[in-house]
C-alpha cells in the first residue's frame, strides 16, 4: 500500500469525480484510476461506487476513508515537525484577498516576505469574502484577507482572524445630490433611494443588509459591482447612493460627498483569516506573524500566530483594531 494511492483515494471521494481529482492532483486521470484499482486489489474490496454520475465511497470505502486521511495527516505533521526543528522555512503559502484590500500595503508586505524567505512559494488569488472563507475552510487557501461585517454580526466560524483595518462606512453621493449638504443621515433617508453596493457575499453588503433587516427596510439595490472604486465612479455620476469606506469616499472631494450614518453607525473590517483546525505550516505561520507585526498598534507585542481555542462563535478576533485610516 502506497501513500500516493491513499492520497488519490481521498481526493476522488472529496471531489466525487476521477476527473476533478486528477485536476486537483495535477496528474492524468488514467493514473488516478490505475492507482486506486491497485489499492482495491491489495485490500480485496472495492472502495468506490462508479455506477452513478458522481463517484461515491462504498461501505468499505467509507470505513477506510478516516484511516486514509489520518495517514496523510500524520505524514504532513511529520514534515512540519522536522522543518520546525531544523529551522527550515520552505514550501508554499496560498493567500487570498478581497478586491481593493485597503488599510495597508499588501504588495510591499509580500515583497518583503519573499525577500526574507526566497524558498517559500507565494500565490495570490482574489475573490469576495464568502469565496475566500470557504477556500480557507476546505484547505485551498492557507490565509486570506477577508472583509468582515464589523458589529453587524459574528465572524466566520472555524477561523482565527486578525483585524488589519477597521473603518466607518458612509453614504456617498455626487455634489448635486439632495443629501450632499447633510452632516449625517439615517437609514430612513435612503429607504426609497437607489443604492450602489458590492454584491452579496462581501463584508460591506453584509453590513448593509443586516442593519436594513433590523430596521425593517428592504434596500433598493440598483447597481452592483465587485470593486469599491467602481461604486465610487457610479455615485460620482449621480446614479445613486453608494456605501463606501470613508477613506475612499473622501479621497475624491470634488466629485463625491461622504455622509456618515447617525444611527446605527456602519463599520467594516478587513482581517487576515486562517484555519483553527488542522496543521499550519511553518511558512504560513511566518506569514501570519509578519502580517500581525506589520499591522500591530504601536507598543503592542507581536502575537502568537498559532490558533487559539475559539470563543463564542469559534472566531479569534484581535481587539482593539487599528484606527480607521
Amino acid at each position: 500500500m502506497e501513500l500516493r494511492q491513499l492520497e488519490y483515494f481521498v481526493a476522488v471521494v472529496e471531489e466525487a469525480s476521477f476527473t476533478k481529482a486528477a485536476a486537483r492532483l495535477h496528474v492524468a486521470q488514467p493514473g488516478v484510476s490505475a492507482q486506486i484499482r491497485r489499492l482495491e486489489r491489495k485490500l480485496g474490496q472495492e472502495l468506490l461506487d462508479r455506477s452513478g454520475r458522481l463517484v461515491r465511497p462504498t461501505e468499505v470505502g467509507a470505513a477506510v476513508l478516516p484511516y486514509a486521511r489520518a495517514a496523510l495527516t500524520a505524514i504532513t505533521d511529520t514534515r512540519l515537525v522536522v522543518d520546525e526543528l531544523t529551522g527550515l522555512l520552505r514550501g508554499h503559502v496560498a493567500i487570498g484577498m478581497v478586491p481593493a484590500c485597503g488599510g495597508f500595503d499588501l504588495p510591499a508586505l509580500l515583497a518583503e516576505f519573499h525577500q526574507d524567505h526566497p524558498s517559500v512559494e507565494i500565490t495570490l488569488s482574489e475573490g469576495n469574502s464568502e469565496t475566500m472563507i470557504e477556500s480557507l475552510r476546505d484547505g485551498r487557501l492557507d490565509a486570506a484577507f477577508v472583509a468582515l461585517p464589523g458589529s453587524a454580526g459574528p465572524g466566520p466560524t472555524g477561523l482565527a482572524t486578525h483585524v488589519v483595518a477597521d473603518e466607518r462606512l458612509v453614504a456617498t453621493v455626487s455634489p448635486g445630490d439632495p443629501l450632499a449638504t447633510r452632516k449625517e443621515i439615517t437609514l430612513d433617508d435612503i429607504r426609497d433611494r437607489t443604492l450602489i453596493s458590492l454584491p452579496p457575499g462581501t463584508g460591506m453588503r453584509t453590513s448593509l443588509d443586516a442593519v436594513c433587516a433590523k430596521a425593517g427596510i428592504t434596500p433598493r439595490i440598483g447597481f452592483e459591482a465587485g470593486n469599491p472604486s467602481t461604486l465610487a465612479e457610479l455615485a460620482g455620476w449621480g446614479l445613486g447612493v453608494a456605501l463606501l469606506p470613508e477613506s475612499l469616499a473622501r479621497s475624491h472631494p470634488a466629485r463625491l460627498c461622504a455622509i456618515p450614518f447617525a444611527h446605527p453607525e456602519l463599520r467594516g473590517q478587513v482581517a487576515l483569516g486562517w484555519r483553527l483546525e488542522g496543521p499550519v505550516s511553518p511558512a504560513t505561520r511566518a506569514f501570519i506573524s509578519r502580517v500581525r507585526a506589520a499591522t500591530a498598534e504601536p507598543g503592542s507585542a507581536p502575537a502568537d500566530p498559532r490558533p487559539r481555542p475559539a470563543h463564542g462563535h469559534g472566531t479569534v478576533t484581535d481587539a482593539p483594531a487599528p484606527p480607521p485610516r
